[in-house]
């Protein structure tokens, strides 16, 4: 049974930083791809970074130059967040996908924001003004 265990949300105010991780365990694929969700109330699931497997990432127009996707070797995801805005107020989801995933379109459309294999329970952020 593959696990995937989120934790590092919490509440901050604008300007401010956390960081996610997202630890995983009970799988054995050679290669996967990781990937950060978010959902706000009320509006859609979206991608916000993805990493595939050999090791290129994508990140969300509105997150780039303030959000880091990277890995361990020990299968942990994880998210910085620096300079967070109140719009970055969301649910955080962790996915894990062994099959081929466009990064790209990932991030940027509504493509895979719920077909993939594999999701943790979700943390939450939020981000005052």
């Amino acid at each position: 049974q593959v696990d995937l265990v989120e934790s590092g949300g919490g509440s901050v105010q604008a300007g401010g930083s956390l960081s996610l991780s997202c630890e995983a365990s009970g799988f054995t694929y050679s290669s996967y791809c990781m990937g950060w969700f978010r959902q706000a109330p009320g509006k859609e699931r979206e991608g916000v970074a993805a990493m595939d497997s050999d090791g290129s990432t994508a990140y969300r127009e509105s997150v780039k130059g303030r959000f880091t996707i990277s890995r361990d070797s020990a299968k942990t995801l994880y998210l910085q967040m620096n300079s967070l805005k109140p719009e970055d107020t969301a649910m955080y989801y962790c996915a894990v996908d062994p099959r081929p995933r466009d990064i790209e379109r990932v991030v940027s459309t509504r493509e895979g924001r719920f077909d993939w294999y594999h999701w943790g329970q979700g943390t939450q952020v939020t981000v005052s003004s």
